[in-house]
C-alpha cells in the first residue's frame, strides 16, 4: 500500500554529526519510534497524520552512529493500536530494544503475554488532542490494571496547560508512570512559575512518577544552533530539564524522539541532541543515572 505524507511533513535528518559528548557505555535512548515502512506495516486508518517511513534498520543505524547501546521504542500514534511494526523492531533488536505499546480495552491476556515476550514493558496513554481521539478514562484505568501484574508501566503524553484537569487520573494509576517530554512545559514561562511547579509538585508527591527530559527541539522557542557552528542549542529548555535531573535524579530518562514526528519549523541533528545532554546533566554521576542506571532499572531489571 502506498501512502502520501501529510502536506508540509518534515523528514528526519539523514546526516547527523558525530556527537562531541561521549556517551557512557550502555547508554539508552529511552524515547524513539519506528514508522512503517508503510508498505509492510500500514498506517492506521484513524491516524491524524501520515509520516515518512522510518524503519527499524534506520533507527538501529542511528543508534550505532551516535554511540547508543539500546533503545526504548514507543508506539507511534500513526499506527494506532496496531503494534506490528513495534514488535517487529523489538524481535530484530537482539535484545537491545524494549517497547511501549498502545492497546485497547479488548486486548487479550494472550496478546499481552506475546508482547511481553517480544520486549514490551509498558503502554502509552496520549492526551494531546491534536494527535488522538479521546479515550474514556475508565477504559484507560482498566488497561492500567490489566498490565500492572506484568510489571509494565504507563507512559503519559499531555500538555502542561491540561495537567490540572488530569492530575487526579494520573496520580490514581496503579503502576509506575513515565511522563513524556517533561509534560510539555511552556518555556516562555518561568521555571519557578506555577505551571511548571505544579508538574514538579506531582513528581515530588508521587514517587512512582518519572519524567523524560526529552524534546528540547519540540519545546524550544530560541531554536536550533546558528549557522556559525554554535552547538549549544535550545538554551531556553535547559533550566526546566536541569531542575528535573538534579531534583529527581533516580526518575529521569533521556531519548532522541527520532524520527521527530510533526515538527513544523526545523528538523534537528540527532548528534546535537546528544551534545545537549551535558547542559542538563552536568556531572558524570548524573549522566550515568540519566542514560544508564535509570533506564536499565526500568526496562532491563533482570540485568541490574
Amino acid at each position: 500500500m502506498e501512502f502520501q505524507k501529510s502536506p508540509g511533513w518534515l523528514d528526519w535528518y539523514a546526516g547527523p554529526c558525530r556527537p562531541r559528548f561521549r556517551l557512557p557505555q550502555g547508554a539508552v535512548d529511552a524515547h524513539c519510534h519506528v514508522f512503517g515502512p508503510g508498505a509492510q506495516f500500514p498506517y492506521a486508518p484513524e491516524r491524524k497524520y501520515t509520516p515518512c517511513d522510518a524503519s527499524k534498520d534506520q533507527l538501529f543505524a542511528l543508534r550505532d552512529h551516535l554511540g547508543i547501546g539500546r533503545n526504548v521504542i514507543v508506539q507511534a500514534t500513526c499506527h494506532g493500536s496496531d503494534n506490528r511494526a513495534l514488535l517487529d523492531a523489538l524481535r530484530n533488536s537482539n535484545g537491545r530494544a524494549r517497547g511501549i505499546a498502545t492497546v485497547k480495552r479488548g486486548v487479550t491476556d494472550a496478546v499481552l503475554q506475546e508482547m511481553h515476550a517480544a520486549g514490551v514493558r509498558g503502554v502509552r496513554f496520549n492526551f494531546v488532542k491534536r494527535l488522538v481521539d479521546f479515550t474514556p478514562r475508565d477504559e484507560l484505568l482498566e488497561i492500567a490494571g490489566r498490565i500492572a501484574p506484568l510489571g509494565w508501566h504507563v507512559v503519559i503524553y499531555f500538555e502542561a496547560v491540561d495537567l490540572p484537569g488530569l492530575w487526579e487520573f494520573f496520580t490514581a494509576l496503579p503502576t509506575t508512570v513515565v511522563v513524556d517530554h517533561m509534560g510539555r512545559p511552556d518555556v516562555s514561562k518561568p521555571v519557578g512559575g506555577p505551571e511548571f511547579q505544579l508538574f514538579v509538585k506531582m513528581l515530588r508527591e508521587h514517587p512512582n512518577i518519572w519524567s523524560k527530559v526529552t524534546c528540547p527541539e519540540r519545546l524550544s522557542l530560541s531554536g536550533p544552533p546558528a549557522l556559525n557552528g554554535e552547538r549549544h542549542a535550545y538554551r531556553d529548555v535547559v533550566p526546566f530539564a536541569r531542575l528535573l535531573v538534579e531534583t529527581f535524579r533516580d526518575r529521569v530518562l533521556w531519548g532522541t524522539d527520532w524520527p521527530h514526528p510533526n515538527l513544523k519549523d526545523h528538523m534537528p541533528d540527532d548528534g546535537l541532541l546528544v551534545d545537549f545532554i551535558p547542559q542538563i546533566a552536568a556531572t558524570p554521576d548524573l549522566q550515568h543515572k540519566l542514560l544508564v542506571d535509570n533506564p536499565m532499572r526500568l526496562y532491563w531489571p533482570e540485568e541490574t
